[in-house]
């Protein structure tokens, strides 16, 4: 769809804590056309509200900071306005931290040593209906895999790797358990590279000889 003037821009809400951070991001986001930043929070309950007021396509969200934190915000955003798609922008790359958020409901995680044009494409990507995983958070997907025999998968991704295993397409998955598609193919990304993986057959037959 198109506006007028061109495409419609994807409309941005930026949370840190930081502000200097939010300034920095703002002005990397107003360089382009095709992205808007619509709106800022310094934390998860500004967040909530901020995005409850102007609908976003994408939240680009901190994970630490003051008072609620970005795992909690990233669930209720994504619990309240399963339309709005978040997308972590945080210095941590702690396969436990990164479990949280994708359990959350995150559809990607960057780092903040990404370089810019990294953090521009990955908004873009969120809003193509993708998921982009910073490589270093990516092997620490794979770290936690290989760190036990069978993969510590999230209840979320359990429940997502049975429903594939009964056969069931992402837009179904979604319906059953009130998530958005784009949350459903979060979890399968995350999934999929912690059980070794690279499609929905082979994660059937895993679920299945794992006796999910």
């Amino acid at each position: 769809m198109s506006a007028p003037g061109g495409p419609v821009p994807i409309r941005v809400v930026l949370v840190d804590d930081h502000a200097v951070i939010r300034a920095g991001l703002a002005q990397l986001l107003a360089s382009t056309q095709d992205i808007s930043v619509v709106g800022q929070a310094g934390d998860g309950d500004g967040a909530v509200e901020v995005v409850r007021e102007v609908r976003p396509d994408v939240v680009l969200m901190d994970l630490q900071m003051p008072g609620v934190d970005g795992v909690t915000a990233t669930r209720r955003v994504c619990s309240e306005m399963p339309g709005v798609d978040v997308l972590v922008l945080t210095s941590f790359s702690d396969a436990e931290r990164i479990i949280d958020a994708l359990d959350a409901g995150a559809v990607g995680y960057l780092l903040k040593d990404a370089d810019p044009d990294d953090v521009l494409s990955g908004i873009r990507a969120v809003a193509r209906g993708e998921s982009p995983i910073h490589p270093k958070a990516a092997r620490a997907l794979l770290g936690a895999r290989s760190a036990t025999s069978r993969p510590q998968l999230t209840a979320r991704e359990v429940e997502v790797l049975r429903l594939v295993r009964d056969g069931l397409a992402n837009k179904q998955i979604a319906r059953r358990l009130e998530i958005s598609e784009r949350t459903v193919k979060a979890h399968l990304t995350s999934a999929f590279s912690r059980i070794g993986v690279v499609d929905r057959t082979q994660a059937a037959v895993w679920a299945q000889r794992q006796e999910l």
